[in-house]
């Protein structure tokens, strides 16, 4: 039972994870959607493992390229939000803090740049969009960027610890993983 519990909890995690893309036909939801759709992931993880939480971001990110609306939320999800609530708990477990947030707020920015890159030389995004009153905002963007990354994570950590205090024993009993 353990392994239909573990497919069907995958499944319907990705659903709910492509649910909260799928929102980004709404322009308010371009950076928070793709956010909150990397945090659906925290329960496989906390379940059965980083692994688990990887192959469905993988299967996730795949069917995301295709269908979600907004490139920027795209790019986001699969370049970053997907798969750092997984990576954050591999990371967490390197026992040393201080290695743990070089680790994270290099994965963060070298992240978005290469995310940023890739919007403007493959997907061929206007630099003019990022310019307002001749101020190139992408340097601004990125330095905000770490300060509400460093929000993001604590937010994570504390959902992490709602989850295992509240829903955990209700998702063990009702997906029989116990």
């Amino acid at each position: 039972m353990k392994q239909t519990g573990r497919i069907a909890l995958g499944g319907i995690l990705g659903a709910l994870a492509l649910t909260f893309l799928l929102l980004t036909v709404f322009p308010f939801g371009t950076y928070a959607l793709p956010a909150i759709a990397g945090a659906v992931f925290i329960p496989l993880v906390v379940e059965f493992g980083s692994k688990s939480g990887f192959l469905t971001y993988a299967a996730v990110s795949f069917v995301c390229a295709f269908i979600v609306p907004d490139m920027e939320a795209r790019i986001l999800f699969i370049g970053f939000f997907g798969y750092y609530p997984v990576l954050k708990a591999l990371l967490e477990r390197l026992g040393k803090r201080w290695l743990e947030w070089v680790i994270k707020l290099a994965v963060f920015n070298i992240s978005m740049v290469l995310s940023y890159l890739l919007l403007i030389f493959v997907f061929s995004l206007d630099r003019e969009e990022f310019v307002l009153f001749g101020v190139y905002l992408p340097y601004l963007f990125l330095a905000v960027g770490n300060g509400v990354f460093l929000l993001y994570d604590k937010a994570l950590t504390n959902v992490v610890t709602m989850y295992i205090r509240i829903l955990h024993p209700r998702i063990a009993k009702t997906f029989r993983l116990k």
